[in-house]
C-alpha cells in the first residue's frame, strides 16, 4: 500500500496561519484543535512528519500572503512526494546496495574536496609569462571558428542631443578625439564600448545590433568599416578598427581564459597524484595502511 499521508488544519493560533491563513486546506473553519500528537504536523508520510515550526524557519522572509501560500504549497509538495518515492522505493530497492553505492559516493566527495582545499592552499596564481608560454607552444590548437573585431560601439536615443557630436567622435583615430567620445556618451548613450585595444568575438557585437547583416553575418566586419542605423527609438553606431577572420590563429587575449583552465587542470591532476602518493607512503610509514597485496 501507498503510505497514509494527510495534511492536517492547523489551529487558528498557529503562527504561520496567523500570518498567512494557509496551507493546502485553508483554515480550520470549525476553529477546532488536532489533537496531540498531531497537533503541530502539517503533513505525515509514514514515520516522516513535517511540523509547523520546521515549515516557519523555511519561509523566506518578506513575502506577501500570495507568495507566501505558493511557496508553502510548493514546500510541501515537494516535502511529501520526496518522501513518497523514498518510502516506496526502499521496499523495491536493494537498499543495502544504495547504502554502499551512498557511502562509496561520500567518500569520493570527501576525497574531492579535500584535495581540493589542498590545491588552492599550496597552488600559487599562473604567471602570465607561463601563460603566453603555453599559447606559443600550442598556437596550432587556438583557431577561430568566428571573426574577433576591434572598435567602437554605441547605442543611444535617436533623440539625445548630442548624437551628432557623437557621430563625428566614434569613427576618429585621434586620442583627444576618444576622450571626447567618453565625456560625450555620459550625457545619454545607453551602451558604449570601446574595445580598440582589446579584441572581441564578433558575435557578441552583432547580436547586440538589430540590423541585417546578410546571410554570412561573419562576412561583414573589415577594417575601417562603420555602420550608422536606427531601430526602435534607438540609433546604433559601430565602428571596426581590426578583424581577425574565421579560421585564423585566436590572439593571446582571446586564448587566455582557456590556456589558463587547461593549465590549472593540469596542475591540479598533478597535484592530486602527487597528494594522494605522499598521504599512501606516510600511511604505510606510520602503520594506518597495511598492504598483503604488491602494488
Amino acid at each position: 500500500m501507498i503510505p497514509l499521508v494527510f495534511i492536517k488544519i492547523l489551529r487558528s493560533a498557529a503562527p504561520i496561519m496567523c500570518a498567512g491563513a494557509f496551507l493546502l486546506s485553508g483554515c480550520n473553519k470549525a476553529g477546532t484543535e488536532a489533537t496531540a500528537p498531531d497537533a503541530d504536523a502539517v503533513a505525515v508520510v509514514g514515520q516522516n512528519t513535517l511540523t509547523v515550526s520546521q515549515l516557519s524557519k523555511d519561509i523566506p522572509a518578506g513575502l506577501s500572503t500570495e507568495d507566501s501560500l505558493r511557496y508553502v504549497k510548493a514546500y510541501v509538495k515537494e516535502w511529501v512526494e520526496s518522501r513518497l518515492i523514498s518510502d516506496i522505493a526502499s521496499r523495491d530497492l536493494d537498499m543495502a546496495e544504495i547504502d554502499r553505492i551512498t557511502e562509496d559516493y561520500r567518500r569520493r566527495l570527501i576525497m574531492m574536496e579535500y584535495c581540493r582545499r589542498m590545491f588552492r592552499a599550496h597552488t600559487a596564481e599562473i604567471p602570465d609569462d607561463s601563460l603566453r608560454s603555453f599559447y606559443e607552444s600550442h598556437k596550432d590548437e587556438f583557431v577561430l571558428d568566428r571573426p574577433m573585431v576591434r572598435g567602437t560601439y554605441l547605442k543611444v536615443p535617436d533623440d539625445v542631443t548630442n548624437l551628432r557630436v557623437m557621430r563625428r567622435l566614434y569613427r576618429s583615430d585621434k586620442p583627444a578625439d576618444a576622450d571626447l567620445l567618453e565625456k560625450e556618451v555620459l550625457a545619454g548613450a545607453i551602451h558604449y564600448d570601446y574595445f580598440r585595444d582589446r579584441w572581441v568575438d564578433w558575435e557578441q557585437i552583432e547580436t547586440r545590433i538589430p540590423y541585417d547583416f546578410g546571410e554570412r553575418p561573419s562576412a561583414w566586419p573589415s577594417p575601417h568599416r562603420h555602420l550608422d542605423t536606427s531601430a526602435g527609438g534607438f540609433t546604433y553606431l559601430l565602428y571596426i578598427t581590426d578583424v581577425i577572420p574565421a579560421g585564423s590563429t585566436m590572439p593571446f587575449e582571446g586564448a587566455r581564459e582557456e590556456i589558463l583552465i587547461r593549465m590549472l587542470n593540469a596542475e591540479r591532476r598533478a597535484f592530486d597524484a602527487r597528494l594522494l602518493q605522499d598521504l599512501w607512503e606516510a600511511s604505510l610509514q606510520n602503520g594506518d595502511l597495511k598492504l598483503n597485496i604488491e602494488m
